[in-house]
């Protein structure tokens, strides 16, 4: 994977097919001068979207871009909207520069949270390179193809209680309630979802992030989809509670081999989809 030479968390594989696949949420990273002031490294990197990038190892051979960071989002959240405007009102979230992790518990020691002028130096050093590097590869694909997929790649544990009641279904499509994509596309998506045998709810509690909100606009080619997978799809969530000992869970091969069938024809519809509305009259 090619990485940005003044960004070193920042890794951009360039591809040939009209498919952008963004991992904002895979890093476990954080830079020295944040990690002094958090109550640990291993609640910082609790939330992250472990192995995502690796489940989707194959997006290469199909000729997808990926763009990945390396941070943890604990030290910025590249997914979320700059202004701090929050992506679910009245609901639990997390924000640009978390100060809680998904449980509710503080990240941060006491008196060494982050302050505005700390959020604007991380969004101008972390947030605004991940996000040119995006705007840079749609309007590559897009000048080339016509159309664009951008898929937004996630994963979260199966139960969160904070966040919302019982189990999540295994494969959660975020369209922004149509908004981002065309509905041809959230169709094809949802029927391999369906035939894998396994759960599915499209804009349930997860719709897509910023990310997905921000660049979905069909009508001028680019359709953007999130992806938030339940963990149990492919690794042992622990039964009792977390802690260094027990998480991150590795990544068990054995489980991922439907889902993974499943995920690729889904990268695969999205490149067919694109290809047929470059060449449709």
């Amino acid at each position: 994977m090619k990485s940005l030479a003044q960004h070193p968390w920042l890794s951009v594989h360039h591809g040939d097919a009209p498919l952008i696949v963004s991992f904002p949420h895979t890093g476990i990273e954080i830079p020295e001068r944040i990690e002094s002031h958090l109550v640990s490294p291993w609640l910082a990197q609790k939330d992250a979207d472990y192995w995502v990038d690796v489940l989707y190892d194959f997006a290469h051979e199909l000729g997808a871009t990926t763009i990945r960071t390396s941070l943890s989002r604990t030290a910025i959240d590249v997914n979320r909207d700059p202004s701090g405007a929050s992506l679910y009102p009245g609901q639990t979230t997390t924000g640009l520069c978390p100060l809680e992790t998904f449980d509710g518990e503080p990240l941060y020691k006491s008196g060494n949270e982050p302050d505005p002028a700390e959020f604007l130096r991380r969004r101008a050093e972390f947030f605004d390179p991940y996000h040119a590097a995006l705007s840079a590869e749609l309007e590559r694909k897009r000048a080339r193809f016509g159309c664009v997929v951008l898929y937004d790649a996630h994963s979260i544990r199966s139960r969160a209680p904070r966040l919302f009641d019982g189990e999540l279904p295994q494969f959660n499509i975020g369209t922004d309630n149509g908004r981002t994509c065309a509905p041809e596309l959230t169709g094809a998506v949802e029927k391999i979802c369906d035939a894998s045998g396994l759960t599915r709810v499209t804009n349930g509690r997860f719709r897509g992030g910023w990310i997905t909100r921000h660049y979905g606009k069909p009508a001028a080619g680019i359709h953007a989809v999130q992806m938030e997978l339940a963990m149990r799809g492919y690794l042992r969530e622990p039964a009792d509670a977390l802690g260094p000992a027990n998480w991150p869970a590795p990544l068990d091969d054995v489980i991922a081999a439907s889902l993974r069938v499943a995920l690729r024809d889904i990268l695969d519809a999205c490149i067919n989809f694109a290809c047929a509305r470059r060449s449709a009259p």
